[in-house]
């Protein structure tokens, strides 16, 4: 069984939350599949709630695709966006001849948000509907991870990415797009699931009474853990026969 690690924080408050599992200890000789096992299991993947209610339905959509990649093992961390400040590109292309993997705007979190991009293996988006699409915050977001990216020669190249979006009744499937144009423009891989990964409801937790969209969130979660894996054992170097 893989080992499972649990990294959940909320950006938006002073509060965080990190359990840890203790420092493993030293192994004098590791087998292929052994080898391959630790690498799965140090697997992290980062989730972005942009919408401006924290704890609403899109963040019940997100965990529960996160609550089935923390089943295989993978390490995990929600960031509500909600309350915090990121401004939009400012298109100054500095982040072009710098190329320290940074945006020049440094008063706000987005350079936060781009290191923890750079960091994981895999990344989630979730966004309410907004007039038919995504909401500013995630919008900035992705606008400047992409040109930050792009200057620094594919910081987000073959991470798996998957987009997750709350509607109230329309417009979800152009939302839904946007965010699978980031993923795809920055040569990412996509996993798919059993439907489009869209939840229906209004007030915060009438998603949970969607029973379609709830089962596409769990089979997203374990396509996106299948797909981490795969992505995982084909950047290991191949066994050294002996």
């Amino acid at each position: 069984m893989l080992r499972q690690r649990f990294y959940v924080t909320e950006l938006a408050g002073a509060d965080v939350l990190k359990e840890m599992q203790p420092k493993d200890k030293e192994i004098k000789r590791i087998t292929f599949m052994e080898q391959s096992q630790e690498q799965t299991a140090t697997l992290q993947v980062v989730a972005f709630n942009g919408s401006a209610r924290k704890n609403g339905n899109t963040s019940i959509l997100l965990r529960l695709v996160l609550q089935e990649l923390e089943q295989e093992g993978v390490a995990t961390e929600l960031i509500e966006m909600s309350g915090t400040t990121i401004h939009g590109c400012l298109a100054c292309r500095k982040c072009s001849t710098r190329k320290d993997g940074r945006c020049s705007q440094a008063d706000d979190m987005g350079n936060v948000y781009i290191e923890k991009m750079a960091q994981a293996d895999g990344i989630l988006l979730g966004s309410p509907t907004y007039v038919a699409d995504v909401s500013p915050e995630i919008k900035a977001l992705m606008d400047r991870a992409c040109l930050v990216s792009k200057a620094n020669g594919g910081l987000l190249r073959h991470k798996v990415g998957a987009a997750v979006v709350a509607v109230r009744r329309a417009g979800a499937i152009h939302a839904f797009d946007a965010l699978n144009h980031f993923f795809l423009i920055n040569e990412m891989i996509i996993p798919g699931s059993s439907y489009w990964n869209i939840g229906i409801g209004w007030e915060p937790g009438e998603v949970e009474k969607d029973a379609e969209g709830i089962r596409t969130m769990k089979v997203l979660g374990q396509n996106m853990a299948w797909l981490l894996q795969r992505v995982a054992e084909a950047k290991m170097p191949e066994p050294v026969a002996h």
